[in-house]
Parts: structure tokens; C-alpha cells; sequence
């Protein structure tokens, strides 16, 4: 049927985590899931093994007050599971510790490789007798690997993610393509196709490359590029693109781009760069990493140095790597993943899913959020507006004839008509001899007479006149449709996209909360207007083309704005990989989703102010963790290495065993107070609206 409308790398576990995607998407993430198992057993497979050096360590005796049982081996217990654990734990610290000397950017890796080292080597000098008894650290290298496993095996668990940007792109193309040869058709990969070929496209079928129509009209479905919900009709001349479907009638195209030249190729490319330049972002505990390995790094020079110069080389050596193996963060290696872990699980019961943590701590500092505005803050599908009567027949009666007319058709207008006639009650007649024109409309009988319902041309068709409310709701950007019985013109009907019951409060909400708010679209200036004066939307983008979208938030960027992009459709994508924080809709398409860091699970635009509660109260924690696990090493170190030597006080080993757990203990719970949050959307709204 045809309506005519008015135009309108995992061994290196706290390194960046950027968004490299590659051509193998699919590998990537089968990869990752590889990884994640890997340092899921391995923590287990650790933490096992943890239980015996712990219990045969002769410090962690002394420190508890126990005899280890004495049989002949038990002296050997500790150093050779304690060697195991350091080699096969440890051994992804080590090799993201080399990583980190390599490219001289010292942080987590280092300061826990440099940590597990020294108290690898120093345990084994003090069980061969070469080393003071102090420095006997078996159970201290055992909590060290098992406690970085577990913050890793966390933040790798948050950050997994369930699809690739690239796989869902590829996706939208058919597998097949029909080459036209001479007289016949031939089914061929649309990777063989060549410019200047001839392709067939069925009704309702997708087109398999980017062309332009020789042959044939029809109503192209292109949301899943554009994400606007009104088809486009086309007919002969006009441009194609790969990806979009032909609603209703069949099409002859030909080849105009293939391969890397199609406008969905771009669209992947953009995706790809945007992403890949995301991920140069610093992360917190990283930086923090760097600075307390240089602090550590000093303090154990410095306590071997003064030590060594008061005449106690002993003392010198024991104090320094005492300093090295209680600097290395227990708490700050934890505080980071277990808050990422709690959050982003809090998140996804109020219908968040965080699949990017750069993206959740950037939230907060957003200032504009710039929304998509079809399938965001409208529901993405046409619905009946208003009817007009111009005959005998009262409104219900005009809507239950065009219903009558167009319930054979699978349109999405015929759809929207049907709906609207079954939600008022009425009895819809059963109507026979269905037919459809293109670019005119539909043609059925009901009850004997003629019934007709199209566009513009349906009207010059019959020599009618338009219903007088048509020119209100042009202004207004609907789509307009008339009702013809026996060549007669006997009413209109409005059609538009509906806007969200929610999305009002949204936007208001935001407002209150000191942010910007803008809205992006491919359609027409007089429905954008329409939509924005009904939401309170200033700022609009309207008539945007699917690969402007990115550098319309690129512009805003440019303002020294910080952008949040929410959108559902595959032309958001690149604008969404583009934007500080992309958020997509979760009922959107794949490649969408795989371009945001933040996905709402459902289409409630609310979801966004609980995204930015959740990303305040995130880095709220963070910080506060972030003091509790630097803290300890604040305190700690310098007692370590006897700053307090002179008054009589140097700190014992044992007492900062004490002082690292009590401060892992107080990040785990202090991470714990985000399960509090409530991230229901209507809450977070009355939350601001209050505040």
C-alpha cells in the first residue's frame, strides 16, 4: 500500500578498557567472555590454594596465636603454594606491570606487581634463612593475589559486554541479493555485486546495497537507518540505501555503492573512531595507582637510606620492604571495581545497564542532554490525532469506514488507523476487493460502496477539496490522510507520532536539575516545532541526515558542552559514540545499543535523571573509597618506614596487616550504601523536582 504524506587487553586487568572494536567484532566478544571466565576460576583456583599458605605461614601464626602442626614438609608448605600462587596468580599483574614500564605510565600494575615481587623474593629469603623472620610474607603475598583477582574478576564482570557495534551493523544487510541476468535473476552475496548492476528488492524485502530505483515505486521503511518512524515513498530516481526495506512493492535498483562505499559502511566507521577515541580517557584509581607507587617508591628509599645511615642495615632492609609490601592497595584495588560492580548491578534493577564505566562517571559532570527525537520522546509509531467530518457521516463513522478500508494492509498507517478505530469501540464493517496504488492510497468495498483512503492525490484524484482543519494540521507537521466513499470526500484524519507521557516530566526535571535540553530529528521543521513547543524544548536540530547527527553533537561539543546523546535508531549510533555519554533506549535497534555506554532497558526518557543520580552518587563512593584505600597507604607507609623512630614508635608488621584489612573492610562497606539507591524514574523526577 502506498500513502503519499506531506514532505516533512585482559592480562593487563585494570588497564584502559577502551571500546577497540574491530572488524571481528564477534571474536572480540566471544574473547571476552574467554577472559572473564579465566579470571573467574582463577580467583577460585587462588583463593583455595590461599587457605594452606595462609595457615602454614609461621607469621601470620604468631600474628593470630596458633602452633602450625609440625610435620616434617610443613616448613614447605607456604613458600611452594605461596610460589604457585605467585606465578600463576600473579601472573597478570606481572605481565600488565611490564605493560605499564613500557609505556611509563606507572599505576595499579606496577604498584601491585612491584608489591607481590618484593614479597615474593623477601618470603623466600626469610624461609632460606637470609632474611630477618619479619619479612616471612607468604600470607601476605596469598591475600594480596586473591583480594586483586577478586577486584578484577568484578570489574571485568560489570564491564562485559553482550554485543558488538559492528556484528549489529552487518547485520541489517540481506545475505543474499538478486542480480537481474538478462531475462532472469541470479541469487549472489551482495559482496559480489558491482556498481552499475541491476538488483530486484521484493515487497518487503531489504536492500542489499546503496542504489538508485529504475524501475518501481515504493514506501521504503527507512528507521533503521534514519530511526524515523513515517516511510518514505519513492519511485523512480531516487536514492536508496542499504539497509531499508521496500514496505510494499518491489523494486529494480541499481548498484551505486558497495562495500566500504555504502552509507552504512560510513555509519560503521564513525562508530569505530568515536569509540576508538573514546577510550583514551584516565581512570581515577589508575592515577592514583601512579602517584602512590612513586610515594612508596620514595618512602622505601628513604627508610633504607636513613636506616642504613643510623648503623642498621638489618633494620634498613626490613623497614623498606616492609614499605613496599603494605603500600601495594588492597583497599584502592578493590574500592574502584567493587563500587563499578554494586552500581552498575543496582543500575540494572532500575532498568539501567551500564556497560561503559567511563561513560557512568561522566555522567555527572553532563550539562546538555540532547534527545533523538522519534522512539525517545515519542513512541516512534503513528497514531490517529483527530478526524474530521465534511458529509452525513459523524466522526466515529469516517474513522470506522477508513478502518473498514485499510484493514487488509499492513502499513503502518492502515495499522495506526485500526488501532485508533478498535480503542474508540467501533464497529468496524468487513469490507472485500482490496487494492492499493501507489502514492494514491487504498481502495476497498464496504457495505456496497466504494471506499478510498490515501494522501494528496487521492483528493486531485476525485476533484475534491481538503478538510478544512488539513491546513492547522500541516502546521502542526502530521500526516494527513482523506476519506473518499463513492468519489466523495467525506472526512480527514490526522496522523502523528505521539509523544511520551513521560517525556514532559522528563524534560522539566532536567531543567530543574540545571541541565539543557535538546532535541535532534530527520524530520520536518513544523513537527520538530510541534514536538518541542509541547515539551518545552528550545533548542532544535531538525532535518538532520543520518550522518550529520554526530557532528551536530560534535558542534555542541564545541561550545565547551558537555553532551549526553539518547537515542534508538542506527543513525544515532555514531552521534551516540560521539557524545561524552551516549545512552541508548533499550526497545532500539542493536547497533544502537552497542554504541552507548548507558542503556535504559525501557523507553521511560525519565531513566536519564536516574542515570545521573546514579553517576553522582557512583563518584561520590569512588572518592570517598578512593580516601579510605589512599589513606591507609597515607598513614601506613611513613609509620613503616619509622618516621616515628625517634619518640620509640616504629609500626609493626602485624599492626599494618590490622590497619590494610580494617580499611578494606571499611571500602567494602561504604560501597554497599549504593544498594540504598532507589532508581525508579518517576522517583529520581520527584527527587529533583523536590530538591
Amino acid at each position: 500500500m502506498m500513502h503519499q504524506h506531506d514532505a516533512a587487553e585482559p592480562a593487563a586487568p585494570h588497564g584502559h578498557h577502551g571500546h577497540d572494536h574491530h572488524p571481528q567484532g564477534h571474536q572480540g566478544h566471544q574473547g571476552h567472555d574467554h577472559h572473564l571466565d579465566q579470571f573467574r576460576k582463577l580467583f577460585w583456583i587462588n583463593l583455595v590454594v590461599a587457605v594452606p599458605v595462609v595457615a602454614f605461614s609461621n607469621m601470620f601464626a604468631m600474628l593470630v596465636g596458633y602452633t602450625i602442626p609440625a610435620f616434617p614438609a610443613a616448613g614447605w608448605v607456604s613458600p611452594v603454594l605461596g610460589t604457585v600462587m605467585y606465578l600463576v596468580g600473579g601472573r597478570p599483574f606481572l605481565v600488565g606491570a611490564i605493560g605499564e614500564i613500557r609505556s611509563r605510565k606507572p599505576g595499579m600494575m606496577l604498584l601491585i606487581g612491584l608489591a607481590i615481587t618484593v614479597a615474593f623474593l623477601a618470603s623466600w629469603g626469610a624461609s632460606l634463612g637470609l632474611l630477618h623472620h619479619e619479612l616471612e610474607f607468604w600470607w601476605e603475598l596469598a591475600l594480596l593475589v586473591v583480594i586483586m583477582l577478586l577486584g578484577h574478576w568484578l570489574e571485568m564482570r560489570s564491564l562485559a559486554q553482550t554485543t558488538s557495534a559492528l556484528d549489529s551493523l552487518a547485520a541489517l544487510l540481506p545475505d543474499e541479493a538478486e542480480k537481474v541476468d538478462g531475462d532472469h535473476t541470479i541469487t549472489v552475496s551482495p559482496a559480489d555485486l558491482r556498481v552499475g548492476d541491476l538488483v530486484v528488492v521484493r515487497p518487503g524485502g531489504s536492500v542489499p546495497v546503496d542504489g538508485v530505483i529504475v524501475a518501481g515505486r515504493a514506501d521504503m521503511d527507512e528507521s533503521i537507518v534514519t530511526g524515523e518512524s513515517r516511510p518514505v515513498a519513492k519511485g523512480v530516481g531516487a536514492s536508496v540505501t542499504a539497509g531499508t526495506v521496500a514496505t510494499d512493492s518491489g523494486l529494480r535498483i541499481q548498484v551505486s555503492a558497495t562495500g566500504d562505499d555504502t552509507a552504512l559502511a560510513g555509519i560503521q566507521r564513525l562508530v569505530a573512531e568515536a569509540q576508538n577515541s573514546s577510550s583514551r580517557a584516565q581512570r581515577l584509581a589508575d592515577r592514583a595507582a601512579g602517584w602512590l607507587f612513586w610515594f612508596a617508591l620514595f618512602s622505601a628509599a628513604a627508610a633504607a637510606l636513613i636506616w642504613t645511615l643510623a648503623g642498621e642495615p638489618d633494620a634498613a632492609v626490613v623497614r623498606a620492604i616492609t614499605v613496599l609490601v603494605i603500600a601495594c592497595p588492597h583497599a584502592l584495588g578493590l574500592a574502584i571495581p567493587l563500587v563499578v560492580s554494586i552500581a552498575t548491578e543496582r543500575a540494572a534493577r532500575g532498568g539501567v545497564l551500564v556497560k561503559d564505566r567511563l561513560a557512568l562517571e561522566g555522567m555527572r559532570t553532563v550539562d546538555t542532554v540532547l534527545f533523538d527525537k522519534t522512539g525517545t520522546l515519542t513512541k516512534g509509531e503513528p497514531v490517529v490525532t483527530a478526524v474530521e467530518s465534511v458529509s452525513d457521516v459523524d466522526e466515529s463513522g469516517v474513522l470506522a469506514l477508513a478502518a473498514a478500508a485499510e484493514a487488509d494492509s499492513e502499513h503502518p498507517l492502515a495499522k495506526a488507523i485500526v488501532r485508533a478505530a478498535v480503542a474508540r469501540r467501533l464497529d468496524i464493517p468487513v469490507s472485500t476487493d482490496f487494492s492499493s496504488s501507489p502514492a494514491v492510497g487504498v481502495t476497498a468495498t464496504v457495505d456496497g460502496r466504494e471506499v478510498r483512503v490515501g494522501g494528496p492525490r487521492l483528493v486531485q484524484d476525485v476533484g475534491g477539496h481538503e478538510v478544512e482543519a488539513a491546513a492547522r494540521w500541516r502546521h502542526n507537521g502530521a500526516i494527513i490522510l482523506h476519506v473518499v466513499r463513492d468519489g466523495a470526500v467525506i472526512g480527514g484524519l490526522s496522523l502523528a507520532d505521539e509523544v511520551r507521557p513521560e517525556s514532559r516530566e522528563a524534560v522539566d526535571a532536567l531543567h530543574a536539575s540545571g541541565v539543557e535540553v535538546a532535541m535532534i530529528t530527520g524530520d520536518a521543521e513544523a513537527v520538530a516545532t510541534a514536538v518541542g513547543r509541547e515539551l518545552g524544548i528550545e533548542r532544535i536540530f531538525a532535518g538532520v541526515r543520518p550522518e550529520d547527527k554526530a557532528s551536530n553533537v560534535a558542534a555542541l561539543q564545541a561550545e565547551g558542552k558537555k553532551v549526553a546523546m539518547v537515542g534508538d535508531g542506527v543513525n544515532d549510533a555514531p552521534a551516540l559514540a560521539q557524545a561524552d555519554v551516549g545512552i541508548a533506549i533499550g526497545a532500539g535497534t542493536d547497533v544502537a545499543i552497542a554504541s552507548a555506554g548507558v542503556i535504559l532497558a525501557s523507553s521511560d526518557p525519565r531513566s536519564v535523571l536516574s542515570v545521573i543520580e546514579l553517576s553522582r552518587a557512583t563518584y561520590r563512593n569512588m572518592k570517598q573509597n578512593l580516601w579510605w584505600g589512599a589513606g591507609y597507604n597515607l598513614v601506613s607507609v611513613p609509620l613503616a618506614a619509622g618516621v616515628l623512630a625517634p619518640v620509640g614508635f616504629v609500626l609493626p608488621m602485624s599492626v599494618g596487616a590490622i590497619l590494610m584489612s580494617l580499611s578494606t573492610i571499611v571500602v567494602a562497606l561504604n560501597a554497599q550504601l549504593l544498594r540504598r539507591l532507589d532508581l525508579r524514574p518517576e522517583v529520581s523526577v520527584q527527587a529533583v523536582t523536590k530538591g
